[in-house]
C-alpha cells in the first residue's frame, strides 16, 4: 500500500508579502482582482503583464506567468468572489497547483478577501495540494511533483479535517488503482487485516462458510466460481464516549467484473479492476471519521468479492434466496453488485445502525444519466434531498438525486421469486437497482445509496488530479458535520 506521502504544511500569518519570497519556487495567489495584486508578490508586474495581455479578469479565470527572478518563480494567479461555487474554487485552486518537477518549496495566498471567502480559498488551495500525493505506480521512471514543504500566508489554520478528509480520499484511490493481481479478494482481506490493527479496529470476517450459515444466497451465488478470500468484512470503530447513534458504511467491493455468463465485451471489461471502488470509498471514510475521532460508532462493511466466469457461475434463470428469505429471479449475472450488496445491507441493518449509506459503481444507467461530473443520490427520506445536495456542493463532490417511487417496482415483479435481480431492458436500472437495494433495509434506518458515477472522470475532478477520483468521501465528512442532519 502506498502511504500518504504529504508535503509539510506550514501557516504562516501575513508578513510583508512583496519581500522575502525569493525562496519560493512556485506562488500560488487567489484575488479579488487586480487592485489586491499591488499587495501581492511581484504584484506590479502581474498588473502590468496582465494589462498588456488585456487578460478578462473574472471569478475562475486564472493567470500563469514567471517572475524575473533567478529562480524563474511561477507566478499561478485565480480570481474568486463569493458567487464562484465550492466545486469550481476547487477546480481553480487544481490549476493553480500544478508544480513543475524539481519545485521543492512553494507559496500559498489569498488576497482581497476576508471571513469565509478567505478561508475557503486557502483551504482549496490546500486541500488541491494533499490530493497530489502520489498513487500506486509501476512506471519505471516517474517524475514527482509535489513540493516537500508548502507555506501557507494569512491562516493560522488546524487542518486536521483537511489532512483527514485526504487522507481518506487517497486510500479510496490508491485501492481502486491496484491492478486485480495484486488486489484479489485474498489480497484485500489481508490489506484490511493490517488496516484493521493500525487503526484499531474490531474486524470480523464473514468467509463463504460462515456467509452460508446465514444464508446470504444472493451473496454467494456471485462467489460460486472462484470463492478464494471472499466474504464480507465487518470493520468497527467505537468512540470513547458516544454522543450519536452508531451509522453503517457499505462498500461494493468487486475486485473484478466479468460479467459472469453474460460476459461483458473488451471495452466495458477494461476498467473493471475498478468496480471495488465503493468498498474503497466506504474504507476511506471509515478512516477519516477515526482520525477526527468522530462521537459516534461506525460499523464499516465491504462485500468483497470477484464476479469470474466458469463452470459453476451462476446463470439466468436461477432462484436464490438472501439472507433475510427474500427470493430472487436471477435476470442478468452482470447485475452482481446489487447481489453482494442485498445480503450486506441485510447483516448491516441486523446491527439497528441510525444511518445505513452504501457506495457502490452500480450501473451505467447513471453514467449515462448524469455523465461522470457528478454522482447519482438516492435516499428512502425524501425532506433529506435539499441537505444531500448541499453537502454534494459544499465539499466540490456534487451528487443528484433520483426517485424511488413504489411505482417503478412493478419492473421488477417476478413471476417465480419475490423479486427479480433487474431487467434485461435496462431502462432506469439505477433507479430499479436503487429500488431492489432498498427491500434488505430493515428496521426503517436513514438510508443513503451512492451510485458512483463519479468514480471515476478523465483528467481529474474538483480538488482530484488523478482520473480516479475516491467520490464519497469527501461528500460523506460533509454530510455528517452539517449540524441540522439528524439520525
Amino acid at each position: 500500500m502506498t502511504t500518504f506521502k504529504a508535503p509539510r504544511v506550514r501557516y504562516k500569518e501575513n508578513a510583508n508579502l512583496t519581500t522575502g519570497l525569493a525562496a519560493y519556487q512556485h506562488i500560488a495567489l487567489i484575488v479579488g482582482g487586480l487592485a489586491d495584486l499591488a499587495h501581492a508578490p511581484f504584484g506590479d508586474i502581474l498588473q502590468k503583464r496582465m494589462k498588456a495581455q488585456a487578460v478578462t479578469v473574472k471569478p475562475g479565470a486564472t493567470f500563469l506567468t514567471e517572475a524575473p527572478d533567478e529562480a524563474g518563480t511561477r507566478l499561478a494567479v485565480g480570481f474568486v468572489d463569493e458567487t464562484l461555487s465550492p466545486f469550481a474554487l476547487l477546480e481553480l485552486a487544481r490549476g493553480l497547483t500544478r508544480f513543475r518537477s524539481g519545485v521543492t518549496k512553494a507559496a500559498l495566498l489569498a488576497l482581497g478577501h476576508e471571513g469565509a471567502v478567505h478561508r475557503e480559498a486557502l483551504r482549496a488551495l490546500v486541500r488541491t495540494v494533499y490530493a497530489q500525493a502520489p498513487l500506486p505506480s509501476w512506471q519505471a521512471e516517474r517524475s514527482e511533483t509535489m513540493p516537500a514543504s508548502i507555506d501557507v500566508y494569512g491562516a493560522n489554520d488546524d487542518d486536521a479535517a483537511l489532512r483527514a478528509s485526504a487522507y481518506g480520499n487517497h486510500l479510496a484511490r490508491a485501492l481502486s488503482v491496484l491492478p486485480e493481481n495484486e488486489l484479489g479478494p485474498a489480497q484485500y482481506v489481508k490489506r484490511v487485516k493490517k488496516l484493521a490493527a493500525e487503526n484499531g479496529w474490531r474486524l470480523r470476517f464473514l468467509d463463504e462458510k460462515r456467509l452460508a450459515t446465514l444464508g446470504a444466497g444472493a451473496f454467494l451465488a456471485v462467489t460460486r466460481t472462484r470463492a478464494v478470500g471472499s466474504g464480507i468484512a465487518h470493520l468497527r470503530y467505537t468512540p470513547r464516549k458516544a454522543s450519536k447513534r452508531p451509522i453503517a458504511l457499505v462498500g461494493k467491493g468487486i475486485c473484478f467484473d466479468t460479467g459472469g455468463v453474460n460476459l461483458k465485451p473488451a471495452r466495458h471489461m477494461y476498467g473493471m479492476h475498478e468496480d471495488m471502488a465503493g468498498s474503497a470509498v466506504a474504507l476511506g471514510t471509515l478512516s477519516a471519521l477515526t482520525r477526527l475521532q468522530a462521537p459516534f460508532q461506525v460499523d464499516c462493511y465491504l462485500a468483497i468479492a470477484e464476479n469470474a466466469i466458469g463452470p459453476a457461475s451462476y446463470r439466468p434463470n436461477e432462484v436464490v434466496r438472501a439472507a433475510d428469505g427474500t427470493t430472487i429471479e436471477v435476470v442478468h449475472t452482470d447485475a452482481e453488485g446489487r447481489m453482494v450488496l442485498a445480503d450486506t445491507l441485510v447483516l448491516a441493518s441486523r446491527e439497528r445502525p441510525g444511518l445505513i449509506i452504501d457506495y457502490a459503481t452500480l450501473t451505467g444507467a447513471c453514467v449515462y444519466s448524469l455523465g461522470t461530473r457528478m454522482t447519482g443520490v438516492f435516499t428512502n427520506r425524501p425532506a433529506l434531498i435539499p441537505r444531500l445536495i448541499e453537502a454534494g456542493r459544499a465539499s466540490g463532490e456534487r451528487v443528484w438525486p433520483f426517485p424511488l417511487e413504489d411505482d417503478y417496482n412493478a419492473d421488477l415483479k417476478s413471476d417465480i421469486a419475490d423479486v427479480k435481480q433487474c431487467t434485461l431492458e435496462g431502462e432506469a436500472d439505477h433507479i430499479l437497482a436503487a429500488l431492489f437495494l432498498k427491500r434488505f433495509i430493515a428496521h426503517d434506518p436513514t438510508w443513503i445509496h451512492l451510485d458512483l458515477s463519479a468514480g471515476r472522470h478523465k483528467g481529474g475532478l474538483g480538488a482530484i488530479p488523478s482520473d480516479v477520483t475516491g467520490f464519497g468521501v469527501d461528500f460523506t465528512l460533509a454530510l455528517l458535520a452539517d449540524p441540522g442532519f439528524e439520525w
